[in-house]
């Protein structure tokens, strides 16, 4: 399963001239707690999140512990928070990954980075999502049966136009294992590859064959 399967596809951002008390308006009503900033072209510049408005504060000699609600909500709506814009606190170095990485690779990367969230972008740096510990948490909490119901019937039915019965069907922990004959090798490559994108799949391990020339080659091996 990849990052483009399951991450936000339109997070909310703002620029680097976004008033900073925009930017708290916005985490608070998108209960999130982190905004990816970008520039005009849309490519990712930085990231503005709750500590970074904890230090703007700090530096006001408010109390270390001030939240993000009384930073900007309290006391008069504290006028100087809104005077401030998004580039002077943002962090500037982010951690991102592409939608192709697998989910395994983001788990990994915001467990050694210790970060909550990480901005997507593809190749030109232009941001095309967000992904969150809670995505990538929750793409391994679909039953094994609900996942197995959607290769049948998604998968093999709907897309495929095929019989689910031409193919066994099994899955354990997320694991999928296919087994049976197809026509030909496109069908194979394409089932492999529509059920490994199924939120919730671990890995797909197939054990079809296909035909060619009248002969049955069989194909055993775990999918990256």
């Amino acid at each position: 399963m990849k990052v483009r399967d399951i991450m936000t596809t339109d997070p909310v951002k703002v620029t680097g001239e976004t008033s900073l008390k925009e930017a708290a308006r916005l985490m608070v009503g998108h209960r999130v707690s982190g905004l990816p900033v970008v520039d005009g072209g849309g490519r990712l510049i930085g990231i503005v999140s709750e500590g970074d408005f904890i230090r703007q504060e700090a530096g006001r000699d408010r109390p270390h512990g001030v939240s993000l609600l009384d930073a900007v909500f309290g006391e008069g709506e504290l006028q100087a928070v809104g005077a401030a814009t998004v580039a002077e606190v943002m962090t500037r170095s982010v951690v991102t990954i592409t939608p192709e990485a697998t989910v395994g690779e983001a788990a990994r990367v915001m467990g050694r980075r210790n970060v909550k969230r990480l901005p997507v972008v593809d190749l030109e740096g232009e941001l095309v999502g967000i992904v969150s510990r809670a995505d990538v948490v929750g793409a391994f909490t679909k039953p094994d049966d609900v996942i197995e119901d959607e290769v049948r019937e998604d998968v093999i039915r709907r897309l495929l136009f095929l019989d689910p019965d031409t193919v066994r069907v099994s899955v354990a922990d997320g694991v999928v294992t296919l087994e049976g004959e197809l026509e030909n090798r496109t069908e194979v490559h394409l089932l492999e590859e529509l059920a490994q994108r199924i939120a919730g799949v671990v890995r797909v391990e197939s054990r079809l064959r296909y035909q060619v020339d009248d002969r049955k080659l069989e194909r055993h091996h775990p999918l990256p």
